[in-house]
């Protein structure tokens, strides 16, 4: 059990986070749409408070709404299938002051009852907020940089030049899930079981922009953050342009990263291969994280908001999983070819019973690892996190497998 005055510091630290990211929006920016495909920015202004107000005070407490229309407007994101994206506009919308004082009056009663609530769904809001936090990096990274107000980032555009090498990683059992005795984890997470993994080999490192170029200059998709400058390729950072760095991990869609990964003869990883490569040992005893069973921190990778960007894929090799693999952690999630769906156990969220089920499909496929944006707490081994195999607007990268 969590001390309750833990709990609150990790709520206040997840909203400081998220404030800190809306203020650097313009505020004649909150009705624009940076991802077609996602709501309008003044949207999750209202949303994140609108889901501890839904799930902390009305389904769980039951308690009674003080501004229902507010509730149920800001209450749910959108995730639409191809060729089907919002038709809203802005008038659609209340005004920024309106949310704003809706905000403060829900914070005020989450705040109040924040003793009496059960420790579970304390843990449901920080975590939903701190993903939130990464969904917003994704939204403003596609802002117009006229609408965002920059702070001062140094960016490593060079390092060490990976090598292009394969890392063998012998057969063996890996666990995928947890135990409801370790501690909180979303519905998907549930329920721990082993799973069987052949021998394969794997990339030591992130695909990087250099290798995903030669497949774009052989007449593959470039991808969404690339921008052409006559002959040469830039990349849109967070807040500027850049010659491409080519030591950067390709961010992709899981349709570019199989579309490579079939161009090099190989395959991307399973689930169950990545886990292999990134928690395995040759000793057989699996980590917590893929530098061993440490608490994160800076040195291990890029995550938890460390970088506004990417660092080269050989950087922070103190990260390196137990067969020497590189930035299994951060820097980019990572591509598998695992369809979403759920393990043998599947129980949903009694408050959140969306939160997965309406995503087990033949469209979405389990990412893994973390980003720059990634919070520590999300990268704990079990956690699973996903996207439509098109969509290309999310910081996930990819490496390749083959058999041995």
């Amino acid at each position: 059990m969590t001390e309750p005055a833990v709990l609150r510091n990790e709520l206040d630290e997840a909203r400081s986070r998220t404030d800190s990211m809306f203020a650097l929006i313009s505020a004649d920016a909150m009705y624009e749409r940076p991802i077609p495909e996602r709501h309008r920015l003044i949207f999750y202004l209202g949303h994140l408070e609108a889901f501890d107000w839904n799930q902390i005070c009305r389904w769980t407490l039951g308690m009674p709404s003080f501004q229902e229309s507010f509730d149920q407007l800001f209450e749910a994101g959108i995730d639409p299938s191809d060729g089907h994206l919002p038709a809203d506009q802005p008038s659609d919308w209340p005004t920024i002051k309106a949310v704003q004082r809706y905000n403060a009056r829900v914070r005020e009663e989450v705040d109040r009852v924040l003793p009496s609530t059960p420790e579970w769904i304390i843990h449901v809001a920080v975590e939903h907020r701190l993903m939130h936090a990464e969904t917003n990096a994704y939204l403003l990274h596609h802002l117009d940089p006229q609408h965002k107000h920059a702070p001062s980032a140094t960016l490593l555009l060079s390092g060490e030049q990976p090598l292009d090498e394969m890392v063998n990683i012998p057969e063996g059992m890996t666990t995928l899930g947890r135990q409801p005795e370790n501690g909180f984890g979303w519905d998907n997470e549930f329920a721990q079981h082993e799973v069987p993994v052949p021998a394969f080999s794997i990339s030591r490192y992130k695909v990087t922009n250099q290798q995903y170029l030669r497949f774009v200059q052989d007449g593959g998709d470039p991808p969404a953050f690339w921008v052409r400058r006559g002959d040469a390729w830039w990349l849109r950072t967070m807040f500027q342009e850049v010659p491409l760095p080519l030591f950067w991990p390709a961010y992709v869609t899981h349709r570019q990263a199989q579309a490579y990964a079939d161009w090099v003869g190989m395959a991307l990883p399973t689930e169950a291969q990545f886990h292999r490569a990134a928690y395995g040992t040759p000793s057989g005893v699996e980590r917590s994280f893929p530098w061993g069973d440490e608490a994160p921190r800076f040195l291990h990778g890029n995550f938890d908001f460390q970088s506004w960007d990417p660092v080269p894929v050989s950087a922070q090799a103190h990260g390196n999983s137990g067969y020497g693999v590189a930035q299994m952690a951060g820097n980019g999630w990572e591509w598998t070819s695992t369809l979403f769906h759920p393990f043998h156990g599947f129980s949903p969220l009694p408050t959140y019973p969306g939160y997965s089920s309406r995503f087990f499909d033949q469209d979405h496929y389990v990412v893994k690892g973390g980003g720059p944006f990634t919070a520590s707490r999300l990268l704990r081994r079990s956690f699973r996190n996903w996207f439509r195999q098109g969509y290309p607007h999310a910081h996930i990268g990819f490496r390749c497998v083959q058999a041995l």
